[in-house]
């Protein structure tokens, strides 16, 4: 059992108490400390004061992007010490991917406390906005498209109440605010080639809430970033592209076992290390279902096992 414990937390989504009982109940004499997010540093910071403590486990207690400011700054400093998460969030898209107990913070501290961590690789975006290029790791999935104009659309009230659910409410108009652009793709070392489409999401996770598969490839801890190009229009190309999705690379692919992933005249899927993005005209842009700004231009790395997750 870890001695030595660093908790980064959110205080906007939960109070110490729920955590500390827990916490106290399965680690026993330990020493824990105590550190809060804020607004102006959602995990960062804190996690650096956190590591001055030599701790052997570091547990993040909040939502997507709390757990993404802690995870970059363990891959950026390259720490070996153990993350656990308690997710507290809407989306939870990590601890989802990763099958830690969602709405279970007693289970999800057990887990971080006794479970053996994996080696989970971290995703790097150079991405270009109208203040200055910025630097973020991400840990499941980024991109351009319905995704990025579904958040944007999302009413934060109606988020608070209805938890994920609200992303379907603003899902027609993201639909409406997506259309087919051209943009320059280059992948790994080959050559940029020309594509069409409205949405591109480039992931190290493939699940997302409500038990949707986007990419059933994505396997957080292959080395390998997961990327899917939509480009329908129209109702025949969605209903096409539906089924490509659902059927060809969901529930067919289950029941048959299969390790081939389907594309069509509007789903397009690939691999990679690196990517290169160039558009003609800027589009919103998504980090781990947050939305940062409009984007010309991205650059996609991958830093393989940048932090060990229990």
């Amino acid at each position: 059992m870890d001695t030595r414990i660093a908790v980064v937390w959110n205080p906007s989504k939960t109070d110490r108490e729920t955590l500390e009982e827990p916490l106290l109940a399965t680690a026993g004499p330990a020493d824990i400390q105590w550190w809060e997010t804020t607004e102006d540093d959602p995990g960062a910071g804190a996690t650096a004061r956190a590591l001055e403590a030599h701790p052997s486990l570091v547990i993040v207690a909040g939502g997507d992007g709390t757990v993404r400011a802690v995870a970059e700054h363990l891959a950026e400093v390259k720490s070996d010490v153990a993350l656990g998460i308690v997710p507290l969030g809407t989306g939870n898209l990590l601890a989802r991917n990763l099958e830690v107990p969602i709405n279970d913070v007693p289970a999800a501290i057990k887990r971080a406390l006794t479970g053996e961590a994996t080696a989970v690789d971290v995703g790097w975006v150079e991405v270009d906005l109208p203040e200055g290029t910025e630097r973020h790791a991400f840990v499941v999935m980024i991109g351009f498209g319905i995704d990025a104009h579904m958040i944007a659309e999302t009413n934060d009230d109606l988020k608070s109440k209805a938890g994920w659910l609200a992303y379907v409410e603003s899902l027609g108009r993201a639909l409406q605010a997506s259309e087919i652009i051209p943009f320059n793709l280059s992948v790994d070392d080959q050559p940029g080639r020309d594509e069409d489409g409205h949405t591109l999401l480039i992931a190290n996770c493939g699940s997302l809430q409500g038990g949707v598969t986007l990419l059933p490839d994505a396997d957080p801890s292959d080395g390998e970033l997961d990327f899917l190009l939509l480009s329908a229009e129209g109702f025949g190309e969605w209903m096409g592209t539906l089924k490509t999705m659902a059927w060809d690379n969901g529930l067919k692919r289950l029941l048959t076992k299969s390790d081939e992933t389907v594309d069509s005249d509007s789903v397009t899927h690939g691999r990679a290390r690196a990517l290169t993005v160039t558009l003609e005209e800027p589009r919103p842009f998504e980090i781990d279902g947050e939305e940062i700004g409009e984007t010309k231009a991205f650059r996609v790395s991958i830093q393989p096992g940048g932090v060990h997750v229990r």
